[in-house]
């Protein structure tokens, strides 16, 4: 975020809840969302789990991670950050994580995999379908789908459960998204296509 001459370089955790994201007309915004199952190493998905820190700055035009001076990425030059990430194993990717969500067999003991979603992602496979559930649903209500064709279509076992965990994840009732109060976008929601 730029606001004010001031730059900062802010990595966000995964959230378990809704939460409102604040932002000033005034500011500059760049967001580099990493696909699930891509990490920081030396910045643990689970101490991040709905939390937030500031990177270091060095200078007006760079910021300190993991002992080394970095620019600070733009809308130009995201893709080539990550990249650099990535070849600095800065940025890593387990690669169960996508077999996992798809119910492939790997092989690995339901405890293993569980402990390296947990260190990926810093959720539970259990938490991240959940999210992914209340996701797609809100996309539905916000496509015209009515809330009892939901519940069924996504699999809630009635009204009661879609509207709490839509209360939850995304701080909406089904009946606000359909009347499209408060209609900023939740952090949640940043994603606009179900993981498949």
């Amino acid at each position: 975020m730029r606001h004010s001459g001031t730059t900062t370089v802010t990595v966000r955790g995964p959230e378990t809840k809704a939460t409102r994201v604040y932002c000033s007309v005034q500011a500059e915004w760049v967001g580099i969302i990493f696909r699930l199952g891509s990490f920081m190493p030396q910045l643990l998905a689970s101490d991040l789990v709905d939390r937030s820190i500031d990177l270091p700055a060095a200078s007006r035009t760079s910021f300190w991670l993991h002992g080394s001076i970095w620019p600070y990425p733009d809308y130009d030059n995201a893709e080539t950050f990550v990249n650099q990430l990535v070849r600095q194993r800065l940025l890593v990717r387990d690669p169960i994580i996508d077999p996992m969500l798809h119910a492939q067999p790997n092989g690995l003991s339901p405890r293993s995999i569980q402990r390296r979603f947990v260190y990926a992602t810093g959720l539970t496979q259990g938490m991240i379908r959940q999210i992914e559930r209340a996701r797609s649903a809100t996309m539905l209500l916000e496509e015209g789908m009515s809330i009892l064709d939901t519940v069924v279509h996504v699999g809630y076992a009635d009204q009661a459960h879609l509207t709490r965990s839509l209360k939850h994840f995304c701080g909406k009732t089904p009946s606000q998204i359909i009347r499209k109060i408060e209609p900023e976008q939740m952090s949640l929601l940043f994603k606009t296509e179900p993981t498949p």
